[in-house]
């Protein structure tokens, strides 16, 4: 199963928010908006950290975290069956009152009549009461009724009469499966990389570090299959056996060195007084742990070191790499597991306790690496969410954004501590038919783009040479700001296109376009021009984006009267940089309206 909505209340930074989710996951922002606070939500939802009273929003005293699941396999439909939705998705809070009481509580599709609520099960625990009920025939005809006795009850009569009863979507009031404590990795395996890790952490031979998990189960495949391994274990147990006292049948040993029996007897000898006896036992130890006691990693790039004597980046590096071998062992698993179900037809008494999905969070996993180092590890993440896996990460990279993955990408912003933390996203379509296609083959001319979601304010342009001349035109005029991105849209054409991108995802921008009136152009060519025009103004949302219209192209308005479809850039650069050069009043209006 996989995460498909959250609701957030109260979590540090973030009062009231709702996010849709998709496989792959991205949340990107300014420093200290929020981005970590939400990947930190949906670890104290799946007990990989624990709440503290800083953890509260505000002066509130109550938050809650609460994620609706999908796309459920059958032994998680059996597991949650009772909090199945008829789409086969459950929804379930985790919660923190003001004394610290941790809860977790699913919705249930109730009866709405009131002798079936819950919270009706004290009422009716009188026989009286129920005696007023339909109840009556589903409770024992004496002794004291109980809670579960009148909860039975309910659910046996609601099951009797499902068809005529109405229902709606409520949160329990009693805990989740009835347990007090949800077990962790109940909702499946969740790994988390924060922004700064010792790559030693993940290699230990101790805890839930990943190395750990993975080099366990590779024991465990060796303790059943490999002949070596279990002729091992074997002698191991027989050869303890020797040095003891005794053999597994009680009896005295006579195989046992002579030198263990005398080390008892002088010890013996030595508290004689104490009226003691002294019996060294040995116990056989675990081949396992006695392998993983003595196994450790060493990397050889030109010198051979432990892991902690490398650089960042090849750590970082390691850490990816076992991630990526961890969930190829866990696919291999599944798909095994699922053979194995389907020809013994048992999927349905299976026994396994937690479900089978596996969820990966990392918080800037850009540090410390190249921009190609960057560029493939977000492919391999984004290949990775496609194997049932579900990837959730905060960057600050472009790299790890892809506008054809619109539908993955959250901006987070923080206004003020009062309305706190503050999504933006859109998980429907933005283009359909040709639309969809020319927005795809226009951004894989110039990936880059990506940068756009980063940006305070994008100005689009439509070429390579209005790219270059116009920031360099605004720091001439002492308007110039880091924080606004130039896009190259690749055309006046495509320019409609990013701009409902942007106001999708409501970021402010600028549409810079040519009127393309110019003298060498007949009616046709002016037509066609004004109507490439109307079609950017008819998509601007006048609420966070507006038009600049130069006459008729950047070339003119810098003053190059001959055309020349050459080398562009370089020729507008050249002009610019001439000493004469002056730039007229109406272009430096225009300059000054896009970096407003």
């Amino acid at each position: 199963m996989r995460i498909e909505n959250v609701v957030i209340h109260n979590w540090r930074s973030i009062a009231d928010e709702e996010i849709d989710f998709e496989e792959l996951m991205i949340f990107i922002g300014q420093n200290n908006h929020g981005k970590s606070n939400i990947i930190s939500s949906l670890l104290f939802f799946f007990g990989t950290i624990t709440h503290s009273d800083p953890d509260f929003h505000g002066s509130s005293n109550e938050l809650f975290v609460e994620i609706t699941f999908t796309d459920l396999d059958e032994f998680d439909q059996n597991q949650f069956k009772k909090y199945l939705s008829a789409d086969n998705k459950i929804k379930v809070r985790k919660s923190v009152n003001g004394e610290g009481e941790v809860a977790y509580n699913g919705y249930l599709f109730a009866p709405t009549t009131d002798f079936l609520k819950e919270e009706s099960i004290s009422a009716l625990s009188k026989r009286e009461e129920v005696e007023k009920t339909p109840l009556k025939d589903f409770i024992p005809s004496s002794g004291r009724l109980t809670k579960d006795i009148i909860k039975a009850a309910q659910e046996e009569y609601t099951t009797a009469n499902h068809a005529t009863l109405e229902f709606q979507y409520v949160l329990e009031q009693s805990a989740f499966l009835g347990a007090k404590n949800v077990a962790k990795g109940i909702f499946g395996d969740v790994y988390f990389i924060p922004a700064v890790k010792n790559a030693t952490d993940e290699f230990k031979m101790t805890g839930n570090s990943i190395f750990n998990q993975l080099f366990s189960q590779i024991i465990g495949k060796m303790s059943e299959r490999n002949e070596y391994y279990k002729s091992a274990r074997t002698q191991m147990q027989a050869l303890t056996q020797i040095l003891n006292k005794k053999n597994e049948q009680g009896e005295d040993n006579a195989e046992r060195p002579s030198e263990i029996t005398t080390l008892e007897q002088n010890l013996e000898n030595e508290l004689k007084k104490w009226n003691t006896t002294i019996d060294i036992e040995i116990t056989p130890p675990n081949i396992d742990d006695v392998l993983k006691v003595n196994t450790s990693v060493w990397v050889d790039d030109g010198k051979k070191t432990d892991i902690s004597r490398k650089g960042h980046g090849l750590q970082r590096s390691l850490i990816f790499a076992l991630i990526k071998s961890w969930a190829a062992y866990l696919k291999t698993e599944r798909e095994t597991k699922a053979e194995e179900e389907a020809a013994a037809e048992t999927t349905t008494t299976q026994k396994r306790k937690a479900s089978d999905s596996t969820y990966f969070f990392f918080e800037e996993p850009e540090l410390y690496l190249h921009p190609q180092a960057q560029k493939e590890l977000y492919a391999s993440l984004k290949e990775l969410s496609l194997s049932h896996n579900q990837i959730v990460l905060s960057t600050h990279s472009a790299s790890f954004l892809d506008l054809e993955d619109y539908k993955s990408i959250c901006i987070v912003n923080k206004v003020d501590t009062a309305t706190g933390s503050k999504v933006r996203q859109f998980t429907t379509d933005i283009f359909e038919g040709n639309d969809k296609t020319n927005f795809n083959l226009v951004y894989w001319i110039n990936p880059e783009r990506s940068e756009l979601f980063f940006a305070k304010k994008v100005i689009l342009v439509e070429g390579a040479t209005d790219k270059t001349i116009i920031p360099r035109l605004a720091k001439a005029a002492g308007h110039f700001n880091f924080e606004y991105t130039v896009i190259e849209c690749g055309g006046k054409d495509s320019i409609k296109l990013y701009i409902k991108l942007l106001n999708s995802f409501r970021i402010p921008y600028v549409a810079v376009y040519d009127q393309d009136h110019q003298a060498y152009k007949d009616a046709n060519g002016h037509n066609s021009a004004d109507i490439s025009s109307a079609g950017i103004e008819s998509v601007i949302n006048a609420g966070f984006g507006k038009s600049v219209i130069l006459v008729n192209d950047i070339e003119e308005e810098i003053g190059i009267t001959e055309r020349n479809d050459k080398a562009k850039p370089y020729l507008a650069l050249t002009q610019i940089a001439r000493p004469e050069f002056t730039l007229s009043a109406g272009l430096a209006g225009k300059i000054a309206i896009i970096y407003e």
